[in-house]
């Protein structure tokens, strides 16, 4: 076909077209298309929002924010909604009145310290009744305590930002990565002998990087653009905050009877877009799997040696390719302290954010944060060489020991059952004839601060060195507060059991996280 004949063509379409659309109206030939694409639109972002949150919640949301719409209802449900926040801190009044809003005319000198020994006093007596928080035995003012202060202190002014001039502190961290890569299978031959990573603030952090190199990665090695990534229900928020901050799908998949992870079910969620989910599944499918070791990475490697029976976990399993795991949990270290780490370094790679076009110059970044404290960096090292394989070991043994007795006495207590199966040191327990919630604030009347659970509502305790000497008193007052529970039962005068049982009925959670973020706005 010629340029005439195709011009000819083309000629013969635009009469007959023009012909067709001479029996509609000029404005009508304007405002369907544009209707028609706003419609699409519509239908599209309907579709877009069930496929997120599914059916029943993306309906009983629309119900929601009709409700909101009529007069004055709005108004009411923001007035019942500041009731609940000032319930969950403990009182009408802000916490933060008094608190210092300016400079002082005079600076305190020394005499700061007093003050600051002042204000450490009003803060909740915590040796021995807390679920996780400290996980180093004893008071602050000796043994291990002691140790990390020192160590701290001695490096308070040091950033590793700076390389060239905080040479030491470049090599604790480079040594606590290695030392915490060897406790999970670096040395084994599937490892392939490249394991690397960072330190970083916390396991929340060690988390958003993995999925951040995850998603960049995936990008880099499979082109994918849309990332989503697969988790039980029961994974950390973090990957909750990771989806946020880096714009990834997220699959929340139910659990097993057991409350462990369904692979089955996992599998069915894989698609072209996945970047993350479980062991074997990853190897078949080339994608990642991030392990979340921040609790057990320092229990973990010790139990096994211990004898308990601990399944592989780490990299030694084919497919891992992230481990994120807290030094400042079971390692001993100093709050602030976590290793994130990949199996070779053309993964880590992707964590690392470069800039060539800066007028400062050339810029370099291993982690989220740019300057980062020496001090803590120094406080894991000592940590870790002052306890060694040895300390560990026996830390372990006395914390395995004591969550097995912790275990063992919720058992026996009528009313109660443990959730799942307890297999390292955290012990959750719910009821089928009394509020939990109800035995929580018992308990917390008693100067206990447990973990309060939800799907199934549930408590759960941490157990840490710091527990170690007080099981039969944790069982005698759990013992008494069940009692308490099932004689009077009913919300305890100031305690958070119906805020909780009402959270967790509430059908529209987006008040619910209305809830949370009001209360985070009046806390800080």
């Amino acid at each position: 076909m010629d340029l005439d004949e195709i011009s000819s063509y083309l000629n013969r379409f635009r009469a007959s077209a023009n012909s067709y659309l001479s029996e509609y109206e000029p404005l009508a030939l304007i405002v369907v298309p544009i209707f028609t694409l706003f419609f699409a639109r519509v239908i599209q972002s309907i579709f877009v929002v069930i496929f997120e949150k599914g059916l029943k919640s993306a309906v009983t949301e629309l119900l929601m924010t009709s409700v909101k719409l009529v007069p004055g209802v709005k108004r009411y449900i923001d007035a019942e909604k500041q009731k609940v926040v000032d319930k969950l801190q403990g009182s009408g009044k802000s916490k933060r009145d008094g608190w210092r809003t300016e400079l002082p005319k005079a600076g305190l000198g020394v005499g700061v310290i007093d003050k600051m020994k002042d204000e450490k006093l009003k803060d909740v007596s915590w040796q021995g009744k807390c679920s996780g928080t400290v996980y180093i035995a004893g008071n602050e003012q000796e043994g291990h305590f002691s140790l990390i202060n020192e160590a701290c202190s001695m490096f308070a002014h040091t950033n590793p930002l700076h390389l060239d001039v905080f040479q030491s502190v470049v090599r604790f961290e480079s040594e606590v990565v290695a030392m915490t890569a060897a406790l999970l299978g670096s040395h084994e031959k599937t490892a392939g002998g490249q394991i690397c990573g960072n330190m970083t603030s916390g396991g929340t952090e060690s988390i958003l990087l993995a999925m951040k190199t995850s998603r960049d990665y995936m990008k880099s090695k499979k082109g994918i653009v849309r990332p989503e990534m697969i988790i039980p229900v029961s994974a950390h928020s973090a990957y909750d905050k990771a989806a946020q901050y880096f714009n990834i799908k997220l699959w929340r998949v139910p659990v097993s009877l057991d409350f462990r992870a369904d692979v089955k079910a996992i599998k069915r969620h894989i698609n072209k877009n996945t970047i993350l989910e479980l062991g074997e599944l990853a190897s078949t499918f080339g994608i990642c799997l991030h392990v979340d070791l921040c609790l057990g990475g320092f229990v973990l490697p010790f139990a096994r040696k211990l004898g308990y029976p601990v399944p592989p976990f780490d990299f030694s399993v084919q497919g891992v390719t992230s481990i994120s795991v807290d030094v400042h949990k079971y390692g001993l270290a100093p709050k602030g302290t976590s290793v994130v780490l990949y199996r070779d370094h053309e993964i880590r790679k992707h964590q690392f954010v470069a800039v060539t076009e800066w007028t400062g110059g050339l810029y370099v970044s291993p982690t989220i944060a740019g300057s980062r404290p020496g001090g803590l960096i120094a406080g894991a090292w000592a940590a870790m060489m002052s306890l060694g394989l040895e300390g560990y070991l026996e830390n372990t043994r006395q914390i395995m020991e004591a969550s097995k007795r912790i275990e063992k006495g919720v058992r026996e207590i009528p009313g109660l059952f443990i959730i799942g199966r307890p297999d390292m040191t955290l012990v959750a327990f719910g009821s089928d004839i009394m509020d939990i919630f109800e035995v929580n604030d018992a308990m917390s009347s008693k100067g206990w601060h447990l973990n309060a659970l939800q799907r199934p509502n549930s408590l759960h305790i941490c157990v840490t060195l710091q527990h170690v000497p007080v099981v039969e008193e944790f069982l005698k007052d759990l013992r008494d507060s069940v009692q308490t529970v099932k004689a009077n039962p009913g919300p305890i005068n100031g305690g958070l059991a119906p805020i909780y049982g009402a959270a967790g009925k509430m059908p529209d959670r987006a008040m619910v996280k209305d809830l949370l973020v009001d209360f985070m706005d009046t806390a800080c």
